[in-house]
């Protein structure tokens, strides 16, 4: 039997009938702007939808106000100049907090109009539908009571803070990236759930501010990255005040008074920890609720996360999708990218494929911690005969010269072929310096070639060219510029 053809069907290839818009865009934020303007700029019709705050996490929620707000504990932490964000002076205070938050809230509003509100005047072919939440439909999108048909659909809903399954969880006090930034007043004590980069990011940031934290893990901070930086990142911190409870069970969470209480078991013993609060930083969750997405066959994983194909596009023909609400990378960056890649796929005859091969990660802990490429462990579990190269910032001069040799750079390559394959600098300065190392594996450089480039003295990304020299000699025994 032919499979009949719904004219209005946003999802039917080739349906016959006028629409609305050739893209609608479900989503308004750095992905949902992405796919727009890449379409708009290839000449066609936009909806762009709105789902929550225009600018969605980045500037909202997430990368701007958390780097701001970490910053400005730094500059505390260091002595640094304090006029530089408004309200602190000097040692930080308990009132200076407000201040803080303030300035933040002012940067958020002046980012979210200026690179979002602001930029949609410029393309007459995007329309912002802002109408309450978008369902995806037979004859396209619904969005507040009336139907939009387009003749594709990108779904960039983004995601939220994840609340992780612990009895009592949601009895005791709790924060998230989110509410935390928003607090009125700095807490005493913090128990900080979950050890990956948010959880180690706000932790650090917290502490220099003047909050007594713990870090509770499963197993150890920074578990994708390499162990050697787990293991320097845990006795920084340690030495900076914190407790940190790695490889530890979560049994029960629980209201004690007006504080938060959690019970932990560690080698077998159970602990009982208080604090002001507990904050949640064990992961994300995709927003695909009430999206229709199943009903339209539209697939997601256990998470509830898209399933999406290099070409961005999901289980349903027509329907595609990028950004946290995937089952892709989370980083804003790479969301936006997807987003392009979709954009051009769906309406602009496009042959794309996602390659997250030299993509960069940074965590902004201090030392900050960057990579890019394969890690020690998945090299060999990918096949190859590898080779790797430890190098602690006590053999970078720039380290030596600033007094602060906190860290280490660790190169994985390939023993057969000499190619690079992947890398992490833990480093005060290590995420202006990663970008050296995704052009390296970009390009196919080798160690021997990457060692023998000319990088200028007394930076913290020679230490790329001293750690490709490490596989083959013992640095420590040149003298200055002699490799």
């Amino acid at each position: 039997m032919d499979q009949q053809v719904d004219p209005h069907d946003c999802c039917t290839p080739g349906g016959a009938g006028r629409r609305d818009f050739d893209l609608a865009v479900i989503g308004a934020g750095s992905a949902g702007f992405s796919a727009a303007i890449t379409a708009a700029e290839g000449g066609k019709r936009v909806a762009l939808i709105g789902h929550g705050t225009i600018g969605g996490t980045c500037v909202n929620v997430g990368c701007v106000p958390s780097k701001t707000m970490i910053r400005a504990a730094e500059a505390v932490h260091g002595a640094k100049a304090a006029q530089r964000f408004p309200g602190l002076q000097g040692e930080a205070q308990v009132d200076d907090w407000a201040a803080l938050v303030a300035a933040k809230d002012d940067l958020v509003a002046t980012l979210r109009q200026k690179k979002y509100a602001d930029l949609l005047p410029g393309y007459e072919t995007i329309t912002y539908i802002d109408e309450g939440p978008a369902r995806l439909a037979k004859s396209g999108v619904e969005v507040g009571g009336r139907k939009i048909t387009a003749s594709k659909v990108i779904i960039a809903t983004g995601g939220r803070p994840a609340v992780p399954d612990i009895p009592g969880i949601l009895d005791a006090p709790t924060l998230d990236s989110t509410s935390l930034l928003e607090l009125d007043q700095l807490p005493e004590s913090l128990i900080f759930l979950g050890g990956g980069y948010v959880g180690v990011e706000l932790a650090q940031m917290m502490a220099r501010m003047g909050t007594r934290v713990t870090i509770v893990c499963r197993s150890r901070l920074l578990p994708r990255t390499e162990p050697e930086v787990s293991e320097a990142l845990t006795e920084i911190l340690r030495a900076e005040g914190f407790t940190i409870l790695d490889g530890a069970s979560y049994v029960a969470a629980r209201r004690d008074g007006e504080r938060a209480g959690l019970t932990v078991t560690l080698d077998g013993t159970a602990r009982d920890l208080t604090a002001d609060h507990l904050v949640l930083t064990t992961g994300r969750a995709p927003n695909t609720e009430g999206l229709g997405l199943a009903e339209m066959g539209v697939e997601t994983d256990t998470r509830g996360a898209i399933h999406v194909g290099d070409d961005m596009q999901t289980t349903k023909p027509g329907v595609f999708a990028a950004g946290d609400v995937t089952d892709r990378d989370q980083f804003v960056y790479m969301a936006a990218n997807g987003a392009k890649l979709a954009a051009r796929n769906a309406v602009l005859e496009g042959t794309e494929r996602y390659d997250n091969a030299a993509m960069p990660w940074v965590v902004f802990t201090d030392p900050q911690v960057a990579g890019v490429g394969l890690t020690e462990a998945q090299a060999r579990a990918a096949g190859h005969d590898v080779k790797t190269s430890v190098l602690t910032l006590d053999n970078v001069p720039r380290a030596l010269a600033a007094r602060d040799t906190r860290g280490l750079i660790k190169l994985i390559a390939d023993r057969a072929t000499d190619r690079l394959l992947g890398g992490v600098i833990m480093a005060p300065e290590g995420a202006d310096s990663v970008q050296t190392l995704v052009m390296a594996l970009k390009f196919g450089m080798t160690t021997k070639s990457l060692g023998e480039t000319i990088f200028p003295y007394l930076t913290t990304v020679e230490g790329l060219k001293l750690a490709a020299q490490t596989f083959d000699k013992d640095v420590a025994k040149l003298s200055c510029c002699a490799g």
